[in-house]
């Protein structure tokens, strides 16, 4: 029998609207593995540099279509940690929409998550996965899950959130996101308080490991 140790890394790719639950039950993976058995990429910290833009130049970029993501170099760096290299992980600055200057590294683990509303988009990142998910909920749940998210951690006003989710927001998930759920191996209704899908997600990656 093959060595667990030799076998590639188990790839998860989790997409869902803007709020659904996709960090919740990436979480709740990451946290019932042992400890190094798994990591998580966040699509968000691979929006593109914005550098040679102004602060208000950068506002007004669509952080919701997939042209604002550098798929190239996620998709590389899935590639570094199947063949067992660590890698270093861009970071983004919500605040100043922009990329911070340090990375974070990642070391290669047994479960790699990929988790971002528009990871289901990309037609090679869907052959990376093992499994796909779609993390399915209501959207005025998501909506005021997102509200809350960019006024606690992102330093946006309400004003800011208001224009960005009817300029963007919404119909970008109605374009690009909602249309990636038939892609979905496993469709999840209302995300991480979905209790029944997280233990049958478990099961299916221990029978893997």
């Amino acid at each position: 029998m093959t060595d667990p140790s030799q076998r590639p890394p188990f790839f998860l790719g989790i997409a869902g609207g803007s709020g659904s639950g996709k960090s919740t039950i990436a979480r709740g993976i990451l946290e019932a593995l042992p400890a190094g058995a798994g990591v998580l990429l966040e699509q968000d910290h691979y929006y593109r540099a914005q550098t040679h833009l102004s602060l208000h130049e950068r506002e007004l970029v669509n952080y919701d279509h997939p042209d604002s993501l550098e798929f190239d170099l996620l998709l590389a760096h899935l590639d570094g940690l199947a063949a067992g290299q660590s890698i270093v992980r861009p970071t983004y600055d919500f605040a100043h929409h922009d990329r911070d200057t340090t990375g974070k590294p990642v070391l290669p683990a047994r479960v790699i998550i990929v988790e971002g509303i528009l990871v289901l988009t990309d037609p090679r990142l869907r052959t990376r996965f093992d499994v796909k998910l779609f993390v399915d909920t209501d959207a005025d749940i998501r909506l005021m899950r997102r509200i809350r998210r960019d006024l606690e951690h992102r330093g946006r006003t309400f004003a800011q959130i208001r224009k960005q989710y009817y300029e963007t927001v919404r119909p970008m998930h109605m374009a690009f996101v909602e249309p990636s759920k038939r892609f979905a191996d496993l469709i999840i209704p209302e995300g991480g308080q979905n209790l029944v899908a997280l233990d049958m997600i478990l099961s299916h990656l221990r029978s893997r490991m």
